[in-house]
């Protein structure tokens, strides 16, 4: 093989590897692949022809390199995770003995806490306005029915976008109690379903043969028939709270962390939340209880008599 091919030839296997055994999510899998080119570029720059030849100081040197560009210290940190992945690849093929990124750490990333939406701030975006049409008596269209339905599901059993864009119809009963979701990494987890999403459903499962293609397996549909994309479903859900009188643009994740940070409030139990979520790490679920004491610390602001600005 040519000088520095093997460089790239172990990318493609490596993205072969995440693809087909790991089965990473495709945007996962483009960044890693992005990162990793990075990486290879600068290698062969540096006369680096293969992975067996990668020292410590060349990924800290490409690192650092990247860090004066300006990159933040969160795509830094993916950077090496790309790595470290690439080489537990090549050291389980037999093909490297160590690690050259294991003790290189990147610079902290300051831990934005995620934006949510308080519990009447949500019934406000989800519950239904009283419209003209319903006081006559009409029914709400098939996509009113599908975006209820949508959105209900999502706040109901926190789940993330692409979980509910890949929904099927065979997911689900007439009324469905709970839910088998496959996240992240392919992990299944089963989730319960809340009596309004429930409603909401089995409303719009009786309308979907209105919209969707007869081979169709997706449960939430376009007006063309086809399964809704996730582009879609943002558009809709921000449309949706700029009609329901919402002053800030809305984001499916918002209504997960609002699932989330609701019934951490309201339950205080984080193990629960975490299997809720699908959060492999529990250190993931933990933003949610400083999401709880801002909520505390602005409630005391207000209220306690020597927290009280006069």
């Amino acid at each position: 093989m040519a000088d520095g091919a093997r460089l790239w030839a172990d990318i493609e296997g490596f993205q072969a590897h995440l693809r087909d055994e790991r089965r990473l999510a495709a945007l996962t899998r483009q960044h890693y692949g992005r990162d990793l080119s990075g990486l290879a570029t600068y290698l062969e720059q540096a006369d680096v022809e293969t992975w067996e030849a990668v020292r410590s100081h060349h990924v800290r040197a490409w690192i650092s390199r990247d860090h004066r560009r300006g990159l933040s210290p969160r795509s830094l940190q993916r950077q090496l995770s790309a790595v470290r992945g690439l080489f537990r690849y090549l050291q389980r093929e037999g093909r490297v003995d160590t690690d050259p990124a294991a003790d290189i750490q990147a610079p902290r990333a300051a831990r934005s806490l995620p934006a949510t939406l308080d519990v009447d701030t949500t019934a406000q975006l989800l519950d239904p306005p009283a419209a003209a049409d319903q006081a006559a008596g009409q029914a709400a269209d098939p996509l009113q029915r599908r975006d209820r339905a949508l959105f209900e599901l999502i706040y109901g059993a926190g789940l993330r976008l692409a979980e509910v864009a890949a929904l099927n119809l065979d997911d689900t009963g007439p009324r469905p109690r709970e839910l088998r979701v496959v996240g992240k990494g392919a992990r299944t987890r089963i989730v319960p379903v809340g009596r309004k999403a429930r409603e909401a459903i089995a409303d719009w499962v009786a309308v979907r043969h209105t919209l969707a293609d007869a081979e169709e397996t997706g449960l939430f549909v376009s007006r063309r028939g086809r399964r809704l994309s996730h582009r879609a479903i943002q558009t809709r859900l921000n449309d949706r709270a700029r009609r329901q009188g919402l002053d800030r643009p809305v984001h499916p994740h918002m209504l997960r962390h609002a699932f989330a940070t609701h019934l951490l409030e309201s339950s205080g139990d984080l193990r629960a939340v975490q299997e809720l979520l699908g959060h492999a790490d529990i250190g993931t679920t933990q933003i949610y209880t400083h999401l709880d004491f801002q909520h505390l610390a602005e409630v005391y602001d207000r209220a306690h008599p020597r927290a009280r600005r006069k």
